[in-house]
Formats: C-alpha cells, sequence, structure tokens
C-alpha cells in the first residue's frame, strides 16, 4: 500500500503540476494505513487532529504536507495510531467502482509525475452490483450521465419504481458546458469559432424554413452578439450533438429575439471493404482531442478541432486475428501529413495513437485512410476549422497568415511521404495550394462564410426553435421541442423528501 500510494515519495505542487522529487523514509513507530477519500468524521476527532499539537498530529501533517493524495491516507493513519482508534468503522457506505485494467492507464501524466489508478463509471453491465450488496451502503461511484444515463435509470427505477410510461425526456440528458455568466474568457478560439458557426447555421436554417416570397423576410435574421449558452445533447446514450442558444434580430420587425439551435454531426466515417472481406474486425475510427483512455472516449464531444489542437487518431476493434494495418493522414491540400502501421492484437478493443505532426494544421476538411496490406479497409474525415477569434476577439489578418497557412515549409514531420500520393492515388495539385494560400488571408466576413461552408460540411442544422416571442410564423416554442434544453425533464426533478425519506 505504501509503495502503490508513492508514501515513500516526496512530492510537491508548483505551477498546477505535482512533482516527485525523490524518496524519503516512513517515521518510525507508525501504522500506516488508508483507503477511500469518502469518509465520516466525528466531531471528538477533527477537534482532535484540528487541535492537537501532541507529536503524532503534527509529524503527520508535516509529512503529508509533500504526499501525493493526503486525503486518502492521513486522517486514516492518525485515527489507527491515535486514542481515538476504537472508533473506526471499516465500512465508508460506498460501491466504488473499480476497474484495474481501464483505471491504471497513467492517464494524468500531464499533471503528476506518477501512475496512480481512478475508479471507472458504472455502465448497465455493472447493475449486478447494486444487486448483490451485503454490507450497508448508502453511495456509489463514479457516475456519469454523458458516459451513460441507462445506468442512472435503471437504479432509479431500482430504488423508487419506474417512471409512468411515455414519461418525456426518460432517455435523453442535456449537459451545460457554457452560460452567459461565464464570460466568452472561458471559452477557447476554437469553441467560440464553432458556437458562431453553429448559429450562422440555425439562422439560415430558418431563413430557409420559409418556402416562395423572397420579400417575406419573418424568418430571416442577423446574428447579435455571443451565444447565451450551450448544451450537449444525448439520446439513447448517443451523443446528438450541440444545442446553441443566442440572439438575432429579426429582419422583419428588427426586433431582439433568442433561439435555440440544435446541430448535429453528419456522417464521416465509411467501411470501403466489402462485407464478404476477410478483414472485418474495424467497427469505427475517429479523430479528436482528450481522448479518456479509461472511459475509452474522447471528451472533446463532435470533435471540435482548430490549427493548434494535437490530434488523436482512435480505432475501435472486434475480437479476431492479430493484423496489422496501415493509417494515413491527408491534409485538405493533398499532401500526406502522417503514415504510421499498428499491430492489433487478437483480443484489442481500441487502440489509439497521436502522430507528431507539426503545427498549425491547415484547416479544412482532413481525411483519414485505414490500409490493410495496402488495400483500403476505412475511411473517415474530420475538420480543422479555421479560427474567426484570437484571444476571444475577431481575429486579424496577420494571425490568420501564422494560424492559417499550414506548418513551416508545408512540412507535418521531418520525414516526406510525398511518393506516396501516386501509390494511393491521391492527386497533387498547385491549385489546392494556391486556393489555401488564399484562404488563409481571409478576415471578417469572407472568413465566417469560410468557416461557416467547411462547418456545414461536417455538421447540419437539425432544427431551431423560439426562447421567446418570435415573429417567424413556422419557428416553435423551445418547451414544445424534445430535443431542446428549455424542455421538460421529469426524471430531474427533485421535489421535498417524503417522511419515508425518498424523493420519489
Amino acid at each position: 500500500f505504501i509503495r502503490k500510494q508513492g508514501l515513500d515519495r516526496l512530492f510537491f505542487e508548483c505551477d498546477t503540476h505535482m512533482w516527485r522529487l525523490g524518496d524519503r523514509k516512513i517515521a518510525e513507530g507508525i501504522s500506516v494505513d488508508g483507503g477511500s477519500d469518502w469518509f465520516l468524521l466525528n466531531r471528538m476527532f477533527v477537534e482532535y487532529v484540528i487541535n492537537s499539537k501532541d507529536d503524532l498530529v503534527t509529524s503527520m501533517k508535516r509529512f503529508y504536507s509533500y504526499t501525493l493524495l493526503p486525503a486518502e491516507s492521513f486522517f486514516h493513519t492518525v485515527l489507527e495510531n491515535s486514542a481515538h482508534c476504537e472508533s473506526m468503522v471499516d465500512n465508508n457506505l460506498r460501491i466504488t467502482n473499480w476497474n484495474r485494467k481501464l483505471g491504471c492507464k497513467c492517464q494524468y501524466k500531464h499533471i503528476v509525475d506518477w501512475c496512480g489508478c481512478s475508479p471507472n463509471d458504472f455502465k448497465p453491465a455493472d447493475f449486478h452490483r447494486f444487486q448483490q450488496t451485503v454490507r450497508p451502503t448508502f453511495f456509489a461511484r463514479k457516475f456519469e450521465a454523458s458516459v451513460n444515463q441507462e445506468i442512472v435509470n435503471q437504479l432509479d427505477s431500482y430504488l423508487y419504481g419506474t417512471f409512468p410510461q411515455g414519461t418525456q425526456g426518460l432517455n435523453s440528458y442535456w449537459e451545460n458546458v457554457y452560460d452567459e455568466p461565464d464570460g466568452v474568457a472561458s471559452l477557447s478560439d476554437t469553441q467560440l469559432t464553432y458556437f458562431h458557426s453553429f448559429s450562422r447555421l440555425g439562422l439560415a436554417r430558418a431563413a430557409a424554413s420559409l418556402q416562395g416570397n423572397p420579400k417575406d423576410h419573418s424568418c430571416r435574421y442577423f446574428p447579435m452578439g455571443h451565444p447565451v449558452s450551450v448544451h450537449l445533447y444525448f439520446q439513447a446514450d448517443q451523443f446528438q450533438g450541440y444545442l446553441v442558444k443566442h440572439h438575432a434580430t429579426n429582419l422583419a420587425t428588427s426586433k431582439l429575439e433568442t433561439m435555440e439551435t440544435w446541430v448535429a454531426p453528419k456522417k464521416n466515417f465509411r467501411l470501403t471493404t466489402p462485407a464478404s472481406s476477410t478483414f472485418s474486425r474495424l467497427q469505427l475510427a475517429e479523430i479528436g482531442t482528450e481522448w479518456d483512455a479509461k472511459e475509452r472516449m474522447f471528451r472533446n464531444f463532435g470533435g471540435l478541432m482548430g490549427p493548434m489542437d494535437e490530434t488523436v487518431g482512435m480505432q475501435k476493434w472486434s475480437k479476431g486475428p492479430n493484423v496489422t494495418v496501415t493509417v494515413v493522414w491527408i491534409d485538405p491540400t493533398n499532401v500526406i501529413a502522417a503514415t504510421y502501421d499498428i499491430l492489433i492484437d487478437a483480443g484489442a478493443e481500441f487502440t489509439h495513437y497521436r502522430p507528431p505532426l507539426n503545427l498549425p494544421l491547415r484547416p479544412g476538411v482532413w481525411s483519414v485512410r485505414i490500409l490493410h496490406h495496402w488495400s483500403p479497409v476505412a475511411e473517415m474525415r474530420f475538420l480543422i476549422a479555421p479560427l474567426t477569434y484570437s484571444k476571444r476577439q475577431p481575429i486579424r489578418q496577420e494571425d490568420t497568415l501564422k494560424l492559417h497557412n499550414g506548418p513551416t515549409k508545408n512540412s507535418y514531420m521531418e520525414q516526406s511521404f510525398h511518393g506516396l500520393n501516386p501509390v494511393l492515388n491521391i492527386p497533387v495539385s498547385l491549385g489546392f495550394v494556391e486556393q489555401a494560400k488564399r484562404n488563409a488571408a481571409l478576415t471578417g466576413p469572407e472568413l465566417e462564410r469560410w468557416s461557416d461552408s467547411l462547418v456545414g460540411e461536417m455538421w447540419e442544422a437539425a432544427d431551431v426553435c423560439a426562447v421567446g416571442p418570435t415573429a417567424c410564423p413556422v419557428m416553435q416554442a423551445c418547451p414544445k421541442n424534445p430535443w431542446s434544453s428549455l424542455s421538460p425533464d421529469p426524471k430531474s426533478h427533485m421535489g421535498v423528501a417524503r417522511e419515508d425519506g425518498r424523493i420519489r
């Protein structure tokens, strides 16, 4: 336990990083204990820890001041070695979903010089653990509806009974990622670029909703200001896109209206191998950032990426014979940016790799091809969006020329893969490069139009609704749309606890 927790190492936090400084010895005569950092402490023990000046408390406070995760051991050790030891109850009333195979992947090396473990989120396959509990259990962790909502519904029904049939929003989940009081400083330039583009896609959809009279401006709008709020939207545990609430001026009435736009990602992955092919292990491929190796998903939902992002390629596999595939990354001007081989073990379910590409990445729609014996297996596309904002202000040309021109000498890696273009039948066109250079100089409305055309290739405005009064006769009120963040969500309502302690 001492080695696993790193208690025999000296740690110090500085510049938001936990640094390991070296080895150290545990004080003699101390019985080191530890466990969960979820516990209950009685008042007598708390007063002892806070106020006591005895050697045990003083030395342990000094020792744990330079310890990784002190809350998982400090109180346990002081309690076991003090006169309060007989008050200890070895049960924190919790079920924790430990999966060492997935939870111990050193996924936090960027912030701490240590490889620890972290519990996984519960999923439906874990439900039996709640039914088989023997000792008193009041709490469980971890739950994360953006990873899996179904297990929350299952447990809710198990404890309180099922919801009435047809309950609205039962399989839906909304997660707020931005609200106006947060301020745009809380958003990256990439996020701000996408969210504004999403808003404009919604306005374009509204304008197209009235067919016929070109002089009818009741559903035509001019965008105003930054987004009001942004939500992730899930249905049946599948990411459905972003919901962006935004202001716009109605061109018919000149009045400000607020609406919510739902933008959904288009399919960008396709298998090119016939179904009868002997190679059938690949199920999905995706490019993104913020790869979570523990939950095996990208935390950057929908892959909102810009020129300075370090992209990761992920593949999902079914079990089968060992196989080696070749992965080829192609930029918008048909420059082969990277190629590498991956050996897929028989039992591998996921593989991921971040090619060390030189930045900035050229804006536009990229493609990634997966080959087996140089025969196409699958292809996917992803977007590197040109930024319309820099430091939360409309981007200036001097910045676009730096960020939108691709890497120095158009070289993504030291090695050139130019010789593979004819092999892979990827045409090289000087026209692509010249057009990319012209695009890199765009600013203002022209840059927005270019950005919107690219975003529109990968996303579609699925619907738009009115938050308040509207002059557009075909636009529904948001609470009436089951996808809207303003629609009813009965499963999330918590009333006053009843006499038996239940909330439902």
